[in-house]
């Protein structure tokens, strides 16, 4: 039974990818056993952004299955490539899940935001216990603040890469993000603030990087943080109050 409201799927989720071979294989594994579990009808669009190891390779083992959309892409960077995977997903489905590869936030945590989705317009898993250094608690910091400066409040973790978003609120979002944004889920997040959008932050547990290494450090990490803050600044998308949008629910 198709339930997706017109849309082929219920539910799409979007991953990006770069330099997880020692992981990925198990990570998507693990989405597809839990979403199947939950008896969903779903689609995952992994996308490998370039990578330089044997990700390519690990991911090929899942070619031929028709849930899984393996897309080998030239190298854009983490943000233009979930923009690219929102795109895509939007057209696909009735809601939008995104997580990353890197297996800090696992599956098992999934099942509280679908059961929650009728009530919200956005379910976002905001990371708990999360370890940072003094620079990335920092930067987490300014983008809370930029976000409630310029977007309102709302939002715990405006970056997690952990949310469920329905699919017509989010084509409208992401039409208005540049394709280059560094950061886009920090400029989604301030939208869906802005837009009264009903919001439920929900704590998952996150776990450090076991495999790969991190691709942003140094003096790079404040760069790319100085850029994201620009690009929040400066792009705001203009949406429609999901409450008064035809074919969405509005508040009780």
């Amino acid at each position: 039974m198709n339930m997706s409201g017109g849309k082929q799927h219920e539910l799409a989720l979007a991953m990006p990818v770069y330099n997880e071979e020692a992981c990925i294989a198990g990570v998507v594994q693990g989405w597809y056993n839990e979403l199947e579990r939950l008896e969903i009808d779903f689609l995952l669009i992994i996308l490998n952004d370039g990578s330089r190891d044997e990700t390519a390779g690990r991911l090929e083992e899942f070619a031929g299955n028709d849930r899984i959309r393996i897309i080998n892409k030239t190298n854009s960077g983490h943000g233009p490539t979930i923009l690219m995977g929102y795109r895509m997903a939007v057209e696909q489905a009735s809601w939008v899940f995104q997580t990353d590869s890197d297996d800090e936030m696992k599956p098992r945590s999934f099942q509280e935001l679908w059961k929650r989705r009728n009530d919200f317009d956005a379910l976002l898993g905001y990371r708990e216990n999360r370890t940072q250094g003094t620079g990335r608690r920092l930067i987490s910091a300014l983008s809370r603040l930029t976000v409630r400066v310029f977007f309102g409040p709302g939002v715990v973790d405006v970056n997690t890469p952990y949310r469920l978003i329905r699919a017509p609120l989010l084509a409208d979002i992401v039409r208005q993000i540049p394709p280059e944004t560094f950061a886009p889920n920090v400029i989604i997040s301030g939208a869906l603030a802005a837009s009264q959008a009903r919001i439920c932050n929900v704590p998952v547990p996150h776990e450090g990087r076991k495999t790969g290494a991190v691709s942003i450090v140094k003096w790079k990490l404040w760069k790319s943080a100085f850029t994201s803050f620009l690009q929040t600044a400066t792009c705001r998308p203009k949406v429609e109050s999901p409450i008064h949008r035809a074919g969405l629910p509005g508040k009780e």
